[in-house]
């Protein structure tokens, strides 16, 4: 797995067919990841991992597997979407495994400054389930402020404010 880049604990490695089962218990486990994910309810299969992760590498997309520097293990997904001009949708899932260790603090603000700093984006925006509160608090902390409210969603987006480097963890 090819390293694009590091903070503290997590390694950000390219997308891989070689964590295609770690990729299947996340996105595919319900009551933990699944039901906060846009393909709500949905069973993922082997090939459909495959032909994901050859999409995105085809079209070079900034969607990194993360994984724990100390042990190897698989953490989960992030991913900068919809890239236009100067802005982007983050989205990121966390295996349950990993989940409540401060890797998802670490993990948005490590993507923040990647797309702000080598991407060139001033606005990243996303899209929270209202249910999730514990990922709207740690956007909250990692700067996001939120800008709408629907039923199914909450808007988030933070702006760079400045020329300035935006420090990674």
């Amino acid at each position: 797995m090819k390293q694009v880049f590091e903070t503290e604990r997590i390694s950000f490695v390219k997308v891989s067919e070689c964590l295609i089962n770690d990729y299947l218990t996340m996105v595919n486990d319900y009551e933990n990841v699944n039901r906060f994910l846009g393909t709500r309810n949905m069973t993922f299969t082997a090939e459909q991992e495959a032909e994901w992760i050859q999409s995105k590498l085809k079209e070079e997309a900034p969607v990194f597997s993360m994984i724990e520097k100390s042990t190897g293990k698989f953490i989960g997904n992030t991913e900068l979407m919809n890239l236009k001009e100067t802005e982007g949708e983050f989205g990121i899932a966390i295996t349950a495994a990993m989940q409540d260790r401060g890797f998802g603090t670490e993990a948005v603000s490590a993507m923040i400054g990647y797309g702000m700093n080598d991407l060139g984006l001033t606005r990243i925006f996303l899209r929270a389930d209202p249910e999730n509160a514990r990922a709207i608090h740690v956007y909250e902390k990692c700067g996001y402020r939120e800008y709408d409210r629907k039923d199914d969603h909450v808007f988030m987006e933070i702006y760079r404010q400045d020329h300035t480097t935006i420090k990674m963890p």
